[in-house]
């Protein structure tokens, strides 16, 4: 093995159709008009030496080392600035450029300290590699004068350092800070010779701006910006790329290691979801994979009150299966059930469902995706025929006007945030439908054109009010609607939204938004040009979740933005396989591909190529497990890569649930808040060490790759295999590519999908099949693939969760950027930070009023429960609603939440929840009681 090299072309790339014929060195050369002559060159192998220029920034021109001569011309001029034009002949290599960049590397290396030998980047160096290049043998000017070479190093950030007496002020870090990440944290600090690169004034790299995503140590061409890892393990000797196991964002990374030791994640160019880019969860959190709190050796207890007991894979395997059987026999077929994991991959997933639907005998199969995003499933299908997004995240790079509504791209999808920033910077405008004033309604060099703070559980009034607007002000697009959506259908909706009760005028009293807010958002998303709508769990985690989907849906519709690029309705997927642990039959109604189990023909397609027959009634959803559970009928659970006693509203009803089950096997890489109450405790393994596939937000299939060995023995999809085949239902695959043909086999939309064609594409949309065999980026054009696309009446109808004299505030939550989801992989690594404890966001006056100041611990009450963490006093919130995250398992922040959900979809409604905030000494006696279960179940199985 070696490392994946990436040709760096220096410049990006032109778009431009038309094509210049221009001669390098003797050679002729045709590309796209506006391509630099440097990126030219480099196109037919030809490369000029360079230092401030990457492909993936702007053209800058100031290291004079890429300097050319132009024959007809006079001077040298930059090749990374000039443009390419007909018929030009280049030289790239004469004795005069030879002279000028000599002497250009001499003034960089007689400032720059010289040792090499143990310099972090040793062997993986721009300069060192330049002056090579350039024949550099002797420096004229000495090393005596005055120079930068004592300059001191800061070690502030936990993942990188910046020593600046190796900063050749090439600005890349700074150009990438601003074109990449569009953070605008860094800077070049002092004038001529005191010119330094600076993360603020007097301010450390930790305690500035800076995200950490990691651009601007990717773009140093020097050690100034350097991983800490590189000092500490040393240069990688080979590399494996794979993708990302965060955000839905998925993106593709090469894994550089040495020996059975990564070294660092690097952002993958050729990375279709993220072009390069990274944040500092995939960049640098993934050190949770060989963190000590890792269980390795399977476990069982017979009550979870005794100590864990270390026993073989056999031995736990058995004793699982046994119990399984044992109470089947005694409380029914469908006693028992499981849950399957958005993290985990399409073929685990895949596996689980299937263990549940041929073992079990029954469907009670659900997955923490039904828990955020089942009502894009249900919205989107209904109206256009499919249950995801319809969009690539290259589509940003044509919209005009963005909606960003129940979402925050900077903190949950970081890369695609950066993304749109930079077309926000480029001039698109930018509604934003949020609770909280979240970092795009304003940050450096953008600034939303319309915030809409609504009410937390008004989504529906709102959204409607806009196309109260569209369709009275005749801003419909009415071409569109007649040739691609049922007339008949649109026409009763426009008429039901014309009606005066949904103008915005009407609906300010609920959502607390001005009407001439919503009107202008209206007008703009109607009339700006391509419109793209982005959304999230603010939109899908309510009440009414799917019916504001469906209203998404219309807009679109009503407004013709859908079927191209730059348009679209697109939901940010919050776990990295949301989409793929639903394609793959997560669900207790559907079988993989969102066809239902009652369906004859669809039941014997999977019947003929198990052997065995289905049940073709639906089964349990999660809530249900937890009802039948307190109930005493469900008894039996098999849970693969989740932390729902963490992440599930309600968390009293889930521990009482939990409390009741006669057997729960847990499959996990850490003892979890949910294995407090586990018999069987099945090691779990990493993304790093497992092959497979993972399916992000814009349904794109892509490959992980295994780069080390499982720490625990087996992978998570072996490991259900043993289980599967101990309890009688038997499977025989040897490789996750043998899963994914069977997948395949049975799904529509993966039929043209498996690894080799993934192997050569780097990744595919679905549908991928006979009609688009590579794929599909942009889904419903021409037509819808329901046929014609389907309008539904919206009628808001205000959630069940009251405020009033004894709860009168509004809780919703959210993430935050270092941290992901219940914190189980962040909180064990250097993101904390960052974000040590979650924190409850409150306005200044609802302080004032209870006498609470920045920094108290506070009480946090609700009708279900009660939880105490500490206050931030901010205006990112308006009076009356608070905010807080749900990272760490001592918060317990779903203490608080209802069991409330989404009428078609049984989405949990964790957006809106009514509270009391009170001054409190510290924890509530619930965290008290469950950090010492917590506690206790860590000390017995380290016993």
């Amino acid at each position: 093995m070696s490392l994946v090299h990436e040709i760096d072309y220096g410049t990006p790339a032109s778009k431009s159709e038309n094509l210049v014929t221009l001669t390098i060195d003797g050679m002729k050369v045709q590309v796209p008009e506006g391509t630099s002559i440097m990126r030219a060159a480099m196109e037919v192998g030809n490369q000029i030496p360079k230092l401030c220029a990457t492909d993936m920034l702007d053209a800058f021109g100031s290291c004079r080392l890429c300097l050319v001569e132009i024959e007809g011309r006079n001077g040298t001029p930059a090749s990374c600035t000039t443009p390419v034009a007909d018929g030009i002949v280049v030289k790239t290599q004469t004795e005069r450029l030879k002279k000028i960049r000599k002497g250009v590397m001499e003034l960089y290396i007689s400032d720059h300290p010289l040792d090499c030998l143990t310099c972090s980047a040793n062997g993986d160096c721009e300069l060192q590699d330049m002056a090579g290049v350039v024949g550099l043998r002797d420096v004229r000017y000495g090393y005596e004068g005055e120079n930068h070479t004592k300059l001191g190093k800061d070690e502030s950030n936990p993942y990188f350092t910046y020593e600046k007496s190796k900063c050749i002020v090439c600005n890349r870090c700074v150009r990438a800070c601003e074109e990449v990440q569009g953070t605008f944290a860094l800077t070049i600090s002092g004038r001529g010779f005191d010119s330094r690169v600076s993360p603020g004034m007097d301010e450390s790299f930790l305690t500035s701006e800076c995200v950490s995503c990691g651009a601007c140590v990717q773009s140093c061409p020097t050690a100034t910006l350097n991983e800490k890892a590189m000092y500490n393990i040393g240069t990688p000797e080979h590399s494996v790329v794979t993708t990302c196991a965060y955000c839905g964002v998925g993106c593709t990374f090469k894994a550089e290691m040495r020996g059975d030791e990564l070294v660092r994640m690097v952002p993958y160019k050729d990375g279709k979801a993220n072009r390069g880019h990274s944040c500092v969860k995939g960049r640098f959190a993934y050190g949770y994979a060989v963190h000590q709190d890792r269980i390795l050796k399977p476990m069982i207890r017979s009550s979870i009150h005794e100590p864990w007991k270390e026993v073989s894979y056999e031995e736990a395997i058995a004793y699982a299966a046994s119990e399984f059987k044992r109470i089947q026999e005694k409380y029914g077929k469908r006693s028992v059930g499981g849950i399957t994991s958005s993290r985990c991959t399409n073929e685990e997933t895949y596996l689980v469902q299937k263990l549940i639907r041929g073992g079990f005998g029954n469907n009670n199969v659900d997955t923490c995706a039904r828990v955020c995003h089942s009502p894009t499933g249900y919205g989107l299908s209904v109206t256009y025929g499919t249950s995801a997004g319809t969009q690539d995240f290259d589509s940003i790079e044509e919209s005009d006007v963005v909606l960003i509504i129940g979402a925050n791209p900077t903190d949950g999808h970081p890369v695609f945030g950066s993304r749109l920033k930079k077309r926000l910077r480029q001039g698109a405008k930018l509604i934003v439908i949020d609770p909280r004033r979240t970092d795009v309604v304003r940050s450096p060099h953008i600034e939303a054109a319309y915030h809409l703070p609504l009410r937390p559980g008004t989504n529906v009034a709102i959204v409607t009010a806009m196309a109260h607007v569209i369709v009275t002000e005749g801003l419909v697009n009415e071409q569109f609607v007649r040739e691609r959506c049922d007339w008949d259908e649109f026409q009763e909706w426009a008429a039901f939204v014309a009606e005066e009760r949904h103008s915005p005028e009407a609906v300010e009293k609920y959502t607390g938004v001005s009407a001439e807010a919503v009107r202008g958002a209206a007008r703009l998303y109607a009339t700006g040009g391509n419109g793209a709508i982005y959304y999230g769990l603010g939109v899908t985690e309510h009440s009414q979740g799917s019916t504001t989907v469906i209203a998404i849906a219309n807009l679109a519709m009503a407004t013709g933005n859908i079927g191209r690029n730059g348009v679209g309705v697109n939901p940010l997927r919050g776990q990295n396989n949301v989409q793929g642990s639903c394609d793959m039959g997560s669900f207790p109604h559907e079988l993989p591909g969102y066809r239902h189990i009652s369906d004859d023909a669809t039941r014997a397609s999977f019947e003929a190529l198990w052997g065995v027959g289905l049940d073709d009634e639906p089964g349990l959803r999660i809530p249900n497990m937890f009802d039948a559970a307190v109930e005493g009928t469900y008894k039996g659970m098999y849970v693969q890569g989740e932390d729902i006693l963490q992440s599930d509203p309600d968390t009293k009803h889930v521990s009482a649930g939990l409390a009741a089950l006669e057997c729960l096997v847990v499959q996990d890489l850490f003892l979890n808040e949910t294995a407090n109450y586990a018999h069987v405790f099945l090691p779990g393994c990493s993304f790093l060490e497992k092959d497979g596939t993972f399916t992000n937000a814009e349904r794109r299939i892509q490959r992980i790759r295994k780069v080390m060995a499982p720490k625990n023995g087996y992978a998570d999809w072996e490991v259900t295999q043993m289980l599967s085949n101990a309890l009688g239902f038997p499977m025989t695959y040897s490789h996750p590519g043998e899963i994914m043909d069977e997948i395949a086999a049975l799904t529509p939309s993966f039929a043209g999908v498996n690894y080799k064609l993934l192997d050569e594409m780097g990744s595919v949309q679905w549908p991928c099949n006979e009609k688009a065999p590579e794929g599909t980026p942009i889904m419903h054009i021409g037509g819808f693939v329901r046929g014609k696309g389907k309008f539904m009446l919206t009628e808001y109808v205000p959630t069940d969760e009251k405020t009033g004299p004894r709860f009168p505030l509004l809780l919703t939550t959210g993430r935050i950027l270092s941290q992901y989801n219940v914190g189980a992989q962040t909180r064990r690594t250097e993101n904390v930070v960052w974000h040590p404890e979650d924190v409850l966001e409150i306005h200044a006056h609802d302080a004032e009023v209870r006498g609470i100041r920045d920094g108290d611990f506070v009480k946090l009450d609700s009708r279900a429960g009660s939880t105490s963490l500490r206050a931030v006093i901010s205006d990112r919130v308006a009076p009356g609603v608070v905010y807080t995250t749900f990272h760490h398992p001592v918060t317990q922040a779903n203490v608080v939440t209802t069991d409330y959900s989404d009428w078609a979809t049984n989405c949990p409604e964790y957006k809106v929840t009514a509270v009391q905030v009170s001054p409190s000494n510290g924890p509530t006696q619930w965290q008290e009681e469950y950090e010492n279960l917590s506690r206790t179940s860590r000390r017995i199985a380290a016993e």
